[in-house]
């Protein structure tokens, strides 16, 4: 495992092959082989075990110390405590309610990721799981995190980005992702491009006590309240508002800016910006955009 970039085969020999979001056994089966070259891990723990692939390849490689947890075997991600602690663990969780795993097992849980909930409930749940599979990490010990990316309502959500980091990132693989969902819809029909990877993300445990917690925060900013945007900038969403404007109607609309607040020149600044960009064009009274 010498590349950010992989292409993993898809499914493999491992699992059941109709247990829809089966990760490829060769992800869970070259990991355990790059950590643990000469010796099995002391513990192998998989979270989201799902269609048994994890499994398999431990039996394979002869593993004696494993074990593998999901819904569809009694395990509650959000409300069981994680059993003996872990060298290595191996998640992939729901992407979201992208895969409906209640049809899989046959039986609705409450406490299933795959649920219909907002995507702000979603990641507050997989917050909670990792957070847990971090603390039951012995000090050394790594989490093996796959997920991928998802599109919804035309709308881009980055679940690896949204979601709380535990541990000290070690790598961040990009895998290429096989019978993506997209390969069907109308997005083939539009000029958006298609999602064909995964994210694999190698968290390490380095101390015993001192947890390394990062998160993603976003903001809404109005953009006549930022200090560091220039007067073009100002000028063109102005512009782009007002469709063709007078230097007073743009004073109008930019004099309770940030900038405006802090310039006892303002119409002046306004004047001198538009004749001297080539962002800008007159024509008779009206200034508009040149592009």
């Amino acid at each position: 495992m010498n590349n950010s970039i992989m292409n993993f085969p898809n499914r493999g020999k491992w699992g059941k092959s109709g247990y829809r979001g089966n990760c490829s056994g060769y992800v869970i089966k070259e990991l355990l082989e790059h950590y643990y070259p000469s010796k099995a891990p002391k513990h192998f723990l998989e979270v989201f075990s799902g269609g048994g692939t994890g499994k398999d390849v431990a039996k394979e490689l002869g593993l004696q110390n494993s074990t593998h947890l999901d819904l569809i075997n009694g395990w509650n991600a959000l409300t069981d405590e994680l059993p003996k602690g872990s060298d290595f663990t191996f998640s992939h969780p729901p992407y979201w309610d992208i895969i409906k795993y209640e049809s899989q097992r046959g039986q609705y849980s409450e406490d299933d990721l795959s649920n219909n909930m907002s995507y702000e409930d979603f990641i507050k749940k997989l917050d909670r799981v990792n957070e847990k599979i971090y603390h039951n990490l012995l000090n050394g010990g790594r989490h093996a995190f796959l997920v991928g990316d998802v599109r919804k309502n035309n709308k881009y959500y980055s679940i690896q980005k949204d979601m709380t980091w535990f541990g000290d990132l070690e790598s961040h693989i990009i895998k290429v992702q096989h019978n993506c969902m997209s390969d069907k819809n109308s997005y083939k029909k539009s000029n958006i491009i298609f999602i064909t990877h995964e994210h694999l993300l190698i968290f390490k445990k380095n101390s015993i006590w001192n947890v390394p917690i990062k998160y993603t925060k976003d903001f809404l900013y109005e953009l006549k309240k930022m200090v560091n945007v220039t007067w073009k900038n100002l000028i063109q969403a102005a512009l782009e508002h007002l469709n063709q404007a007078t230097v007073s109607d743009i004073y109008q609309l930019l004099q309770d800016s940030e900038k405006g607040k802090n310039n006892n020149h303002i119409r002046e600044k306004i004047r001198q910006t538009l004749n001297n960009s080539e962002c800008f064009k007159k024509n008779e009274d009206y200034w508009e955009l040149a592009v």
